[in-house]
Order: C-alpha cells, then structure tokens, then sequence
C-alpha cells in the first residue's frame, strides 16, 4: 500500500514509517522545512514540505494514498477534519494517534486504582475531553465509507526507528538528573503509568491497518510502573542519588502538561483488543532499556 504518514520525521511516525517500510508498504509524508524532507527522501520516504495550515496539501496526499496514518498530533481536530473529509467515502485506511492521558488521573504523585481497557468507561481530567471527542470524531467517520481506527499508546520508551530518536516522558527526567545530578521523581512517585516499547507499537500500526475492523480503538500497552521505581532505575545507572521533588516544582520545570497530567498522573491501560486482534510484544521492558543508559 501507499501510506501517508502524517507525522514521519517524529518519534512515533518515523518509526512506524520504519515498520511500514520494511513490510513492503510504501510510505509518503510531510517536513516543515527542506532538510527534513531531504532527511526524509534518504530513508527512502517520499516528502512534501507542509505544515498543519497547509490543508490543502494534506487532503491531495491523502487523497493520493491508499492509507494515511496520523501520528503528528492527538489533539489537532482541524487537520483531522481536513483529512476525513478528503477520505469520505473512499473506503481507505485512516489510523488516528491518541495518547493514554485521555484515562490521567491528576493524583500529584499518589497512586490511584482504577484500570482501563477499551470498554471501561472515561471520566477524564477537563483537559482532555477534546481529545476524547476528536477520538471519536475520526471512529464515527467509519459511516462516512472510512476504514478509521484509533490508536491510544501509554508511555513510550526506547530508541525511534526514524529521525527523531527521543520519546515524550523518559527523557525529560534523564536530562534533569543529568543536569542537577539528582534523579527525582514528583511526590511519592508510587503513580503508575502503563507503559511500551516504540518497536511493539509501531507493530501493532501495521497490524491494525492489515487487520483491524473499522470503527475501533486500541489501548497499546506491555506492563506498566510507577515513577518513584523508574526513577530509581535512572539514578541507579547514571550513579547519581534520588529524591521527591514538589508537583509545583515539577509543573515549573514542565509545565502543566508534561509537569503534571504526564509525570505526576496516573495512567493505567490493558490492551485487549491489541491482543485480542494478535498483537504479541516482545521487545526489552523499560528497565531493561534503562539499566543500558551510561
């Protein structure tokens, strides 16, 4: 297949343009700027220099596509519109990013109980009820002749497959404690957030556009761990010592959506319908992946 990645010179779509890529699709995308779509064409991608305002550019590559997959943003409603509406009755692929803090739970460091899978319901934080609402935007576009599915990754851990190498959440922690020479997580760090590798995701992209029903949505997770032991686990290979840091401290180091809805939240998922349709993840945990930090 054809497949535009919206998202490719990113963490997630230059990796699951990887994935693509090597199970034989071809898979076309868009740069912001003319060294990154070069970048892109030396890895084999087709590039097109646009931006989310250029709608115009994306609805005729999508229109071009046999697949498109969205992994550049979970929240812009106006891009997905824009390629919804291009797609309508076309019966082509159209897979959607989400991202599991639509389950957050604004807890400051505290653990909380609750666990979801694709049927439980959601009360989410008020911040992320527009995402919700754009995730079933792109479900119910399955009744305008759109083969559309959602995918709704945890936290995301290890090396990308494309340009950019660096997940959203590990990092930023590492490079602090690399810089304060603390490790430090916020609060207690006993929240929990479900967690995968960027190698199991990007299968599971290519096996929803293979296999996947349209009008579904799939939770991706392999495990999950609280921040006060990730933490821990970063310290300990970086051989630097670890303590608690105040949310408000977090939130002025962060701000307020990675600060707190991201590091200070909980966020636990299962993936059953991932599993359910034969998504099998192998690849190392998050503590294997740290323990080789240097």
């Amino acid at each position: 297949m054809k497949v535009f990645v919206l998202g490719a010179t990113g963490y997630i779509g230059g990796s699951v343009a990887a994935r693509l890529m090597a199970a034989g699709h071809q898979v076309v995308g868009t740069a912001r700027t003319a060294d990154k779509a070069r970048a892109l064409e030396a890895r084999g991608i087709q590039a097109t220099v646009a931006s989310f305002d250029d709608l115009g550019a994306l609805a005729r590559l999508a229109k071009e596509s046999d697949a498109v997959i969205n992994a550049a943003s979970a929240d812009e409603r106006k891009v997905v519109e824009a390629l919804l509406a291009a797609l309508k009755g076309s019966g082509k692929h159209f897979i959607h990013t989400s991202g599991s803090s639509i389950v957050a739970t604004d807890a400051g460091g505290e653990l909380t109980a609750g666990v979801h899978d694709e049927d439980t319901p959601i009360e989410p934080v008020p911040e992320k009820v527009a995402r919700i609402s754009l995730d079933r935007t792109v479900l119910d576009a399955a009744k305008d002749g759109i083969h559309t599915n959602v995918i709704c990754p945890c936290l995301i851990y290890g090396k990308g497959l494309g340009l950019h190498e660096d997940s959203v959440q590990l990092p930023p922690l590492i490079q602090y404690a690399r810089e304060t020479g603390t490790a430090r997580y916020i609060g207690k760090g006993e929240n929990v957030w479900s967690n995968v590798h960027i190698e199991d995701l990007a299968d599971l992209y290519l096996l929803v556009l293979e296999r996947a029903p349209a009008g579904t949505f799939f939770f991706a997770e392999n495990g999950e761990a609280n921040f006060r032991d990730v933490v821990t686990a970063i310290g300990k290979s970086l051989h630097l010592s670890v303590a608690s840091m105040p949310l408000q401290d977090g939130e002025q180091r962060w701000g307020v959506e990675l600060g707190r809805l991201a590091l200070a939240s909980n966020s636990r998922i299962r993936a059953k319908r991932a599993r359910a349709l034969g998504w099998k993840p192998h690849r190392p945990s998050v503590f294997d992946v740290l323990a080789e930090l240097k």
